[in-house]
């Protein structure tokens, strides 16, 4: 009876994400929809680092704007396949990730953190001086969408509704891997890390090793992201690489929760609805980003995922102070 519990446990928060992703067209436009799956996949790659591993890298715009400019000059001049572009965005990112993995990993704490920042600003000095290449500050534009031959079938994704399909089906495949990931006996090694390196490192585990591992998985997904961004407006800007953005994928996490796998999707949810629709009626909407995470970081360490757990628990247990109590009376 506790396995079927667990096992249902597990099943409602795949069946709430898949029935969001269902619904979400109706409730905004198909290109924000779009780009909250987007940036769940980044927020999930980037989990793994903070979440799981206990690396907080202010960096991950890198990989992501590696995907997207690898994807973009690819589809550009040489007219790949959709998913060949996206395989070799993941490739890139994960490559970057590995040789900025292996040289930022040799120090922590706050040394960590800067030099994952001194690489993100070392990227995108990159891209603008190579504007002959990527455009510049002027982004990369003309970035196709080709149809994906599957062989069987070809699925014309030039659409809003049908790339948001396509991108949400992309989102499922790769939450699931990265669950996956998590779950497996890898994964709990890189929560003992997070835990406590030093007795992980005792009980035989080369810790460095699989803190580049988890780099290269994280760097590899956020290049698969960036690749999917770069496709959803035709345009590579040259943000995708900025720092700004390594910021908001931190905030994304945080607010959303970082003790549990689906919190930065949550948190994706609330800051891309922030960004895409608040922020035409009111300008100063980062007053509210701010605002949400000092009420995070002071009351709610876990994110929104504990103000769920919270809230859930109280009602509980109020329903069963109303419940009437059975058993013998004393006469």
């Amino acid at each position: 009876m506790a396995k079927l519990r667990q096992r249902v446990g597990g099943f409602i928060p795949w069946a709430v994400l898949v029935i969001l992703i269902l619904v979400l067209p109706d409730l905004t436009r198909p290109t924000v929809a779009t780009e909250v799956w987007v940036f769940a996949v980044l927020a999930l790659a980037f989990n793994l680092l903070l979440g799981y591993t206990g690396l907080l890298s202010f960096g991950q715009a890198t990989f992501f704007g590696t995907g997207a400019y690898t994807a973009g000059l690819l589809l550009i001049h040489q007219r790949v396949h959709p998913l060949a572009a996206l395989a070799a965005a993941a490739l890139a990112g994960g490559l970057v990730a590995a040789v900025i993995g292996y040289l930022c990993i040799r120090r922590i704490g706050l040394y960590f953190i800067m030099l994952t920042f001194a690489f993100n600003l070392m990227a995108y000095f990159i891209v603008y001086q190579a504007s002959s290449i990527t455009g510049g500050v002027d982004g990369l534009p003309g970035v196709p969408r080709p149809p994906v031959n599957l062989y069987v079938l070809t699925w014309d994704i030039r659409s809003g509704i049908a790339y948001y399909l396509f991108v949400s089906l992309i989102f499922l495949l790769c939450a699931i891997a990265l669950k996956k990931v998590v779950d497996s006996p890898f994964g709990l090694v890189l929560q003992a890390i997070r835990e406590n390196e030093a007795r992980a490192a005792a009980l035989g585990y080369n810790t460095a090793a699989f803190k580049r591992v988890a780099f290269i998985i994280s760097g590899a997904f956020s290049g698969l992201a960036g690749a999917l961004y770069g496709m959803l407006f035709g345009i590579v800007p040259i943000d995708t690489i900025y720092w700004v953005t390594s910021g908001n994928v931190v905030f994304m996490t945080l607010i959303g929760g970082t003790t549990s796998f689906f919190g930065p999707i949550v948190g994706a949810v609330f800051f891309i609805w922030l960004a895409e629709t608040v922020s035409v009626r009111w300008e100063r909407w980062p007053l509210i980003v701010g605002l949400v995470f000092v009420f995070v970081i002071f009351f709610f360490r876990g994110g929104f995922v504990e103000v769920w757990h919270r809230a859930y628990g109280l009602l509980a247990r109020l329903t069963q102070r109303g419940q009437p109590k059975y058993g013998h009376s004393k006469d």
